[in-house]
């Protein structure tokens, strides 16, 4: 009796055949300004995402960043999270443009901040909108990089056709992940 069961036991595994492994886990992926963003990198609250074919964080182009404050959880501690992010982006660029939605009976108010980053070898418009999401502070960043020594009329040129459209579109965005699924991402080791 026991050698059938063992019989029928590995004959079953045998038509089973061999286990498959899971299934990697896709990669969180949202939509911004019509343009699917796969996550690429996560640490410490910072998750970065860029389009398919830009997978090198040395070399993107286009990038939206979810930076996550749990320290800000009203509206007050929200706008001083919007002002030192605004003194970060006065200390390292040139701010283009700042703006607030006035708070309102259904939301606490929001706050923007369009740059500009240089660096010998690039150029990076950045639009920056901050906010409260599921109670907790949020700055959302759309950035536009441009390589080379002399990209500012290059720049200039996608700021004066596009920079309208994108704070629009940064400032009306709906397609927030949750917390939740932004704090479930593999996160990298901080740097020492």
């Amino acid at each position: 009796m026991i050698q059938t069961m063992t019989f029928l036991l590995a004959c079953s595994m045998l038509a089973a055949g061999e286990p498959t492994p899971p299934a990697a886990a896709k990669p969180l992926t949202l939509s911004f300004n019509g343009t699917p963003y796969l996550h690429r990198w996560s640490s410490q609250g910072q998750n970065e995402f860029t389009p398919q074919g830009q997978e090198d964080l040395s070399s993107w182009t286009s990038m939206v960043t979810l930076n996550l404050h749990d320290g800000a959880r009203n509206g007050d501690q929200l706008a001083e999270l919007a002002n030192r992010v605004l003194g970060n982006y006065q200390a390292t660029g040139k701010v283009m443009r700042t703006d607030s939605k006035p708070r309102t009976k259904d939301h606490e108010a929001e706050h923007f901040a369009a740059v500009v980053l240089g660096q010998p070898k690039l150029l990076e418009a950045a639009f920056a909108r901050i906010l409260l999401v599921e109670g907790h502070g949020v700055v959302i960043v759309y950035s536009k990089r441009f390589y080379g020594a002399a990209v500012g009329n290059e720049m200039s040129a996608w700021l004066d056709k596009n920079g309208a459209a994108t704070e629009k579109a940064l400032m009306s965005w709906t397609g927030m992940p949750s917390l939740a699924a932004l704090n479930a991402l593999p996160q990298a080791k901080p740097a020492r």
